[in-house]
């Protein structure tokens, strides 16, 4: 109860500060016009070139997070893009050519977006067989997006569909991939282990009135690319489905999906099934069991200053009989054109610890999603390393039940968009520092480690002998974004 209690006011705080505004700054610009596309804290990028209708962007972002602990194995857990500690990298190098459809439009219409990442965030976005594994190397090349969009003015009568074919980024859940669609340089739990990132399929919003938009697709599930087992780690597809509220009251929106689907791998003709927390090799077919993932975004703008935004999220998956749940609540005053102040407040639940996870090696997140390796779960090592029982005092039915623990966090931060003079194709700046305080609630005591003994269990700062040795995390991040 105290963790709760103390969650909750992480969020009031956060409330009480205000901000952002649109129910998901990426995908939905070209799906959606009737909900805000643009987060109203993040940097707001300058005016993009456009020839013949094709508008051209690109940045590079690049950034460092100060821990104060140091820990030996140099991870912030709890976060992927921003895993590294005390070290500086470049996120991301990205270009992106595109032509917006308009979902307003009586007549017909089309368009496309092609966008390709180089830098560290790729070594998380990748899809299957896809650029993957040609490189060891921490900076890695993607396609984050390769799609064609239509746009049909008949259907619903009065109403209309828009209709997205390819590779795309996810419509669901508040932060994106793109760092220019993000208030913050680190991202939220449930952006990192609560939604997914990128699909391979069909996607429609149907417009059936001002206000309502139904959302249906069908996919190959997460980060998965076309539908076969080269290019899947399993066999099946998934299904994506929700709603759109625009404006019921000026300024709100509301945007629920969720998405359903097989997700776990199969292993050298067979498949992966968890015991105790660690997969293993069994006749047991992935396809029957489904990853769910359910998911809400609201968001309101109070005025050209003040907007709030808050998230709630589940996901379930059933192979692994494994819940979590979270919610965040966001919010960002624009004091003026160059600087904004935002503050981010998050309580994400990892019930049985199957979620929340480290990948210290450059491919270890790619493996992982193959079942062919064991991430570093809340404690500082594998749960390979418990051996076939289990920890002692744990129980062993659900996966990782010693590693369950209730996240919290709080991220405090400011966007600075320097003057600059006129440069060529409208290129800005953006700086934006942040402090974030993680919290570990929760975790069963009396863990065994790998040399044997017995430890507390604690979630961050990992020591000389691979274990844990704090419940709290404090970074000291800043990033760059340069782009036009």
């Amino acid at each position: 109860m105290k963790h709760l209690l103390l969650g909750t006011t992480a969020l009031a705080l956060v409330g009480a500060l205000a901000s952002f505004g649109t129910a998901r700054a990426d995908d939905q610009t070209a799906q959606a016009t009737q909900t805000p596309t643009q987060d109203q804290a993040a940097p707001t990028p300058p005016p993009h070139p456009t020839v013949n209708g094709v508008m051209f962007s690109g940045h590079i972002e690049a950034g460092s997070s100060f821990n104060p602990d140091g820990p030996n194995n140099n991870i912030n857990f709890g976060q992927l893009f921003t895993d590294r500690a005390n070290s500086f990298g470049m996120n991301q190098a990205m270009l992106t050519a595109e032509k917006d459809i308009d979902s307003t439009s009586a007549n017909w219409d089309w368009g496309f977006k092609i966008q390709g990442m180089y830098g560290t965030d790729a070594r998380y976005t990748h899809f299957f067989n896809e650029g993957d594994f040609w490189t060891h190397s921490p900076y890695q090349w993607d396609i984050v997006e390769l799609n064609g969009d239509m746009h049909f003015p008949w259907m619903f009568g009065g109403g209309s569909t828009d209709v997205k074919v390819g590779q795309y980024s996810t419509p669901i859940g508040y932060e994106v991939i793109d760092a220019t669609g993000n208030t913050f340089y680190t991202h939220s739990y449930i952006f990192n282990f609560g939604i997914p990132l990128k699909h391979t399929g069909i996607q429609t919003v149907n417009h059936v009135t001002d206000m309502l938009d139904i959302w249906a697709g069908v996919d190959t599930g997460v980060n998965a690319s076309w539908p076969d087992r080269r290019y899947d780690n399993n066999g099946s597809l998934a299904i994506l489905t929700g709603f759109g509220i625009n404006n019921p009251i000026p300024n709100l929106t509301i945007l629920g999906l969720a998405h359903i689907g097989p997700e776990n791998p199969y292993i050298q003709g067979q498949s992966q099934k968890f015991v105790n927390g660690v997969g293993v090799l069994t006749p047991y077919d992935p396809n029957h069991a489904v990853r769910q993932i359910y998911d809400m975004v609201t968001t309101y703008k109070i005025n050209d200053s003040w907007s709030v935004a808050n998230e709630i999220n589940f996901i379930r998956d059933d192979l692994a009989h494994a819940t979590a749940e979270g919610a965040a609540l966001y919010g960002s005053y624009a004091y003026d054109d160059q600087w904004t102040f935002s503050a981010r407040g998050e309580v994400f639940r990892d019930d049985q610890g199957f979620f929340v996870a480290a990948f210290p090696a450059s491919q270890d997140f790619l493996t992982a999603e193959r079942g062919l390796n064991q991430p570093v779960r809340g404690g500082g090592f594998p749960l390979s390393a418990y051996g076939a029982t289990g920890p002692s005092g744990c129980a062993t039915t659900q996966a990782g039940t010693c590693n369950k623990a209730t996240y919290s966090e709080l991220t405090i931060g400011a966007s600075y968009k320097p003057p600059l003079p006129p440069l060529p194709l409208g290129l800005g700046l953006t700086i934006r520092p942040e402090f974030r305080w993680d919290h570990a609630w929760g975790m069963i005591p009396n863990l065994i480690a790998p040399n044997g003994q017995r430890v507390a269990a604690h979630a961050f700062d990992v020591n000389g002998s691979g274990v844990a040795t704090k419940d709290d995390q404090f970074l000291f991040s800043v990033d760059a974004i340069f782009g036009f």
